[in-house]
């Protein structure tokens, strides 16, 4: 028997204001009509919109962890929790993003490696995204050293094991010896390649652009700054058209007025916002530890004690609104950031990303103040408020 949920009286969110509300029929997990209201077939499962925006689900491509848990926990019940708290906050999916410890049996990636598309009663678990560990020790931001070392293609080879095929991005240094030979490996097996927590020069970022790097992790954090003698990754990174960018559109990690820079020169088809998230991302300020180190996380920001930035608590829906005041981007541009470009970043264009009829059932419904009402995975409500 088909799984059935039909949705009424919805508005799509990049339609005109006056645009006649839709019904959309989802069967088995897929979207199978969108029509007008009232003339789909009849539903015994139906859900009433009552007039809201619907949107395709967020997909977040770089959080540590949330709602108390973290991926280096490395237990079903840490995945659950960030997988329920992501899906509060409108994502419906996500890349299990940590570290890779040398010499140790890394269980945290085995684990994540095993739910990948598994039912986690929330956002789904699409890969793992990897920071380091070939990266510069001298931009390394929260990552320690015991995760940091230099570039070995039997080192990658083993990762690549470990994580079972579900490695979606490596974040990697490309000045380091030997990365430039990591990178093309990346990008023939079809794995992005994401420069960051580097000190590369102008001329080393270019050369990791042309080895096969094209997007970028968290910018302007953890690389060199713009310097008008020593140009730096930055300019590199904004010239390179075919290169996109994640950003931290907290206002902390970025000021403002750079963050409003970075999206009108890159424009809004080249920038991913992320929300770096930590184990507190949903939970009330107070103090954690992130892989044996203590952290504080206040007002939507977490930090060690030397203050160091180690990414937010705050959720992809908040993020938005943040981008959106910042920068006055519309709705419609803001939320296909968060949609169809990282579903073009990890070549899900053709399940995700955007509504149409034989695309995943991964859908919000937004309130009229913006905020999340509903968040719907594979055609089942995971929250409502």
């Amino acid at each position: 028997m088909s799984q059935e949920l039909l949705i009424t009286n919805c508005r799509l969110f990049d339609a005109p204001a006056d645009k006649q509300t839709i019904s959309i029929l989802i069967e088995n997990g897929t979207i199978a009509q969108i029509s007008q209201t009232g003339s789909s077939a009849g539903c015994d499962n139906t859900l009433d919109a009552q007039g809201r925006l619907i949107a395709p689900g967020f997909i977040d491509v770089h959080i540590q962890g949330a709602g108390g848990a973290d991926i280096l926990d490395a237990s079903t019940e840490a995945l659950k929790a960030i997988s329920q708290t992501c899906a509060c906050f409108g994502t419906t999916s996500f890349l299990a993003t940590t570290v890779f410890k040398p010499n140790q049996k890394n269980q945290h990636l085995t684990l994540a490696a095993e739910h990948v598309g598994r039912n986690l009663g929330g956002a789904n678990l699409l890969g793992i995204h990897l920071e380091g560990p070939f990266i510069s020790p001298q931009k390394k931001g929260m990552i320690l050293p015991k995760c940091i070392c230099p570039p070995s293609l039997q080192l990658l080879d083993e990762i690549r094991d470990i994580t079972n095929g579900h490695l979606k991005i490596m974040t990697i240094a490309p000045e380091l010896p030997g990365s430039l030979r990591i990178i093309q490996r990346l990008a023939d097996s079809n794995i992005v390649a994401s420069f960051g927590h580097s000190s590369a020069t102008y001329e080393q970022t270019l050369a990791g652009f042309n080895a096969g790097i094209s997007h970028v992790t968290h910018l302007f954090n953890a690389m060199p700054p713009l310097h008008h003698r020593a140009p730096g990754p930055l300019v590199a990174i904004f010239q390179t058209k075919h290169i996109t960018a994640q950003l931290i559109t907290d206002g902390v990690h970025i000021h403002p007025s750079v963050l409003r820079f970075a999206f009108e020169t890159l424009g809004p088809n080249r920038i991913i916002p992320i929300t770096d998230g930590m184990q507190a991302l949903g939970l009330a300020d107070g103090k954690f530890i992130y892989n044996g180190v203590e952290y504080e996380s206040k007002e939507g920001t977490a930090r060690y004690k030397d203050g160091t930035l180690i990414g937010t608590a705050l959720g992809l829906s908040q993020l938005l609104q943040k981008l959106m005041t910042f920068t006055d981007c519309p709705l419609d541009l803001a939320i296909k950031t968060v949609t169809r470009n990282p579903a073009g970043l990890l070549g899900l264009e053709e399940k995700k990303g955007t509504i149409a009829s034989g695309k995943d059932a991964d859908l919000i419904l937004l309130d009229h103040d913006r905020s999340v009402h509903t968040t719907i995975v594979a055609g089942n409500i995971v929250f409502q408020k």
